[in-house]
């Protein structure tokens, strides 16, 4: 895997017409900068299905109710989010994407994703997608980033065909083993993973 620099020149690649999925999991506090995130990239003109986990699409939260994000998600991308392992399988037969974001992803999700457990929506559209040998991208949010999960993020560093938004501790004096990817660098992370190339640098301070 070769590495790009966020100072170097990307290989010349649009978006439009890129048909990229994001995968929603429940680090709900994560979703307002990652609407924003997804608008920018629906203005890039890619094609965007979203899948939500269980969590994503049944609870409620101070961030907001989970009605309101189904429904914000489809007024961006214009297509209703995917919500069952069953409609999430056909993304690796039919190769319905050409690369898979999990944004945010929990620890929960990336704990499972190392350990090839696949119980829910999301685990299901990122394990038939990587069977098409296409780029799944992972945006970290989890509290114990430094803590019992970091086994499992080296892990998914070394895997083939996973990638990372940069991420950062978000507060090391609260949170001293929490890791937060920065969502505005989703579209810049995109064109790398497109080419297979994990983006540089990955540790990113906030």
């Amino acid at each position: 895997i070769y590495t790009l620099s966020l100072h170097d020149a990307l290989p010349i690649l649009s978006l439009s017409g890129k048909k990229i999925g994001i995968a929603f999991t429940g680090s709900f506090c994560t979703y307002a900068r990652i609407f924003e995130a997804l608008e920018a990239l629906q203005k890039e003109g890619a094609v965007i299905q979203t899948i939500f986990s269980d969590s994503a699409q049944s609870i409620d939260s101070r961030f907001g109710t989970a009605e309101s994000f189904l429904k914000r998600a489809e007024e961006i991308t214009g297509f209703p989010p995917i919500l069952t392992i069953k409609d999430a399988e056909p993304i690796g037969p039919k190769s319905l994407l050409d690369l898979l974001v999990i944004f945010p992803c929990t620890g929960n999700t990336l704990a499972k994703l190392a350990n090839g457990i696949t119980d829910t929506p999301v685990l299901m559209a990122a394990k038939a997608h990587l069977r098409n040998d296409k780029p799944l991208l992972l945006s970290v949010s989890t509290n114990d980033a430094l803590g019992l999960n970091m086994k499992n993020i080296g892990l998914l560093i070394n895997a083939k065909n996973i990638f990372f938004i940069p991420f950062g501790q978000d507060n090391p004096v609260k949170k001293p083993t929490s890791l937060i990817s920065h969502p505005e660098l989703l579209i810049p992370s995109i064109e790398s993973a497109l080419n297979k190339q994990q983006i540089q640098p990955l540790i990113k301070a906030w």
